[in-house]
């Protein structure tokens, strides 16, 4: 799992082209959630959001695009797959890894519900703190 969050490091460190929509996902080094808020803010300050994950990252990948889809927050733009060539210190040769990048764009009432989800738990908070 640690070659996994080190290797998605090094892509990050490597992309000169990095853009400023692009989530690098691990899962290994947050929660599930942290990465559906992160794309939820994210798609606030931009149409679309990228969401990138290697080997054992790709079901978290899946499932965050899913829960934002699901949520009626975004739309499926592309899913793209390939194999990325990773070093591996215990082997003399490359290792090959599965790698996923799916892009989300904003759904049409993303703004709306957004919106409902912030006056929700204004309202919790006040019921909390009555």
């Amino acid at each position: 799992m640690e070659e996994i969050s080190d290797a998605m490091a090094n892509v990050n460190l490597n992309d000169n082209n990095q853009k400023k929509n692009r989530i690098q996902v691990s899962n290994t080094k947050q929660p599930l959630f942290f990465y559906v808020n992160l794309a939820k803010r994210y798609l606030k300050n931009h149409e679309e959001v990228e969401l990138s994950g290697l080997g054992m990252a790709i079901a978290t990948v899946v499932t965050v695009a899913e829960i934002l889809k699901n949520n009626g927050l975004a739309e499926e733009k592309r899913i793209l797959t390939s194999t990325v060539d990773m070093k591996d210190e215990t082997r003399s040769r490359p290792i090959q890894k599965a790698k996923i990048e799916i892009i989300l764009r904003k759904s049409h009432n993303f703004e709306e519900l957004m919106d409902a989800a912030a006056e929700e738990r204004e309202h919790d908070e006040a019921n909390e703190n009555s």
